[in-house]
């Protein structure tokens, strides 16, 4: 008799959405990835930041990457084997490639944004969106889904203490 090994069911979930190059899109845009994320039952610490993440890139995507008429594409893919999410925001501006700005001063009003993205991503970067556009995509890693246990608790756990 052969004796298989459990496998873990890893999965691959994806969420894209067109939206407006407008504020309220952008808005829409980081509320859609809350609620995406806390449906897939996401890390607390990961939907943090990916908040500000979508944020900061489709509000740059609505100002910078607008073109009149078109649309700016959000897409989330969270990879539970690899424990990353990848957001990727896409417009139709190719030819302006975000970069980290220069040192400016602090009481500077913008370009902060991709900075605030550099800080919470694990890595982020550009690719070409064809035909003429630009995705700007970054990578949040996320610890591991533990199996949930059910049951006893072990000896070190808080519930299991007593004064």
């Amino acid at each position: 008799m052969h004796a298989s090994t459990p496998q873990s069911c890893a999965t691959v979930r994806t969420f894209a959405q067109r939206l407006s190059s407008t504020r309220r899109g952008a808005r829409l845009a980081r509320l859609l990835a809350v609620e995406r994320l806390t449906a897939w039952e996401t890390s607390p610490h990961v939907i943090e930041r990916a908040e500000h993440v979508v944020a900061e890139l489709a509000a740059n995507a609505a100002l910078h990457g607008r073109v009149l008429g078109r649309d700016f594409l959000l897409a989330l893919t969270l990879d539970d084997a690899a424990g990353t999410l990848r957001i990727a925001v896409s417009d139709t501006r190719g030819e302006r490639r975000p970069a980290i700005p220069p040192e400016r001063e602090p009481d500077h009003e913008s370009g902060r944004g991709l900075l605030v993205v550099d800080a919470l991503a694990d890595r982020w970067g550009t690719e070409p969106f064809p035909p003429s556009g630009k995705t700007v995509w970054a990578l949040l890693t996320q610890p591991p889904r533990l199996p949930v246990s059910r049951g006893r608790r072990s000896a070190g756990s808080p519930a299991a203490w007593t004064t």
